[in-house]
C-alpha cells in the first residue's frame, strides 16, 4: 500500500490574505481540493493522509465538505514546523501495511499524476526519490554586498514534491531528529542517514503557491491543462 501525506498545516504568513493559502479559490475551488484531486486520481496512491492546523481543519470541514475523496482516510493536526507536521502524518499510517510514503506540499496543486507515479516508482526501486526541476536562471554566490562567483547550475536542481520513501526508511529518518525550522524537507533527514536519494525530473509547472501573484499563474496553468 502506498500512502500520500499532504501537508497543509502552515499559516501562510507570506501569502498575506484573509484566509490560509490552502483554501484560496483557484477557478472556483479551494486550492487544497485541486491538490487532493491529483492524488485521488493517481493509481499508485492507495491512501491519503491530510495534515492541517486546528483552524485549517475547521475551515476544511466548513468549505470542503461537498467534495468527496475515497482515498482520504485521515485528517490529522500538524505541528509547529513542517517537519513536525509530516511526523504527525506519518504517525497516522499503519506501519504493517505501508510500503511507499509520498510527502507532498498541499500548496502545490499543479503536480501531475505522472509525476506522482514516477516518483513513487523510483522510490520503490531505490528506497528514496525526490521530484526535481532544472534551474533556468544564472546562479550567483554572494558574500555581504558582493557577488563572488557564478555557480555551475548544470549539477543543481530545485527540490519539488512529492518526495517518496520506503516507510521504514522515512520512519528511521525521523527518529531522534530535532524537527526545527532548518529541516525544510524529508530528503534532508534521509540524506543525514547517509542514504542516496534518486531524483525524477519534474516540470516547472509544479509551482508552490506562496504569494498572491502565484494564484494568477496557477489559474492560467490550470486552464491550459
Amino acid at each position: 500500500m502506498n500512502t500520500a501525506i499532504i501537508v497543509a498545516a502552515g499559516s501562510g504568513q507570506r501569502f498575506a490574505a484573509s484566509k490560509p493559502k490552502q483554501f484560496v479559490l483557484l477557478l472556483g475551488k479551494p486550492l487544497i481540493i485541486h491538490t487532493l484531486e491529483r492524488f485521488e486520481s493517481c493509481p499508485a496512491i492507495d491512501k491519503i493522509v491530510l495534515v492541517l492546523s486546528v483552524e485549517g481543519k475547521k475551515e476544511f470541514d466548513a468549505v470542503c465538505s461537498g467534495f468527496k475523496f475515497s482515498k482520504l482516510k485521515r485528517v490529522v493536526i500538524g505541528g509547529e514546523t513542517r517537519a513536525e507536521s509530516v511526523r504527525n502524518g506519518l504517525a497516522a499510517i499503519d506501519s504493517t501495511t505501508s510500503n511507499i510514503v509520498a510527502v507532498h506540499d498541499g500548496a502545490r496543486p499543479l503536480v501531475s499524476v505522472d509525476e506522482i507515479e514516477l516518483t513513487i516508482k523510483k522510490a520503490a526501486e531505490t528506497g528514496a526519490a525526490c521530484l526535481v526541476a532544472e534551474l533556468t536562471d544564472t546562479i550567483k554566490e554572494i558574500d555581504g554586498c558582493n557577488i563572488i562567483r557564478t555557480v555551475d547550475r548544470s549539477t543543481l536542481r530545485r527540490a519539488l514534491t512529492p518526495q517518496a520513501f520506503r516507510y521504514d526508511l522515512l520512519r528511521k529518518a525521523f527518529d531522534g531528529v530535532d524537527l526545527n525550522e532548518s529541516v525544510t524537507d524529508e530528503c534532508y533527514m534521509v540524506e543525514n542517514l547517509g542514504v542516496k536519494i534518486a531524483f525524477v525530473e519534474g516540470s516547472a509547472r509544479n509551482i508552490k503557491i506562496t504569494r498572491p501573484e502565484d494564484v494568477i499563474l496557477a489559474e492560467a496553468l490550470l486552464v491550459s491543462y
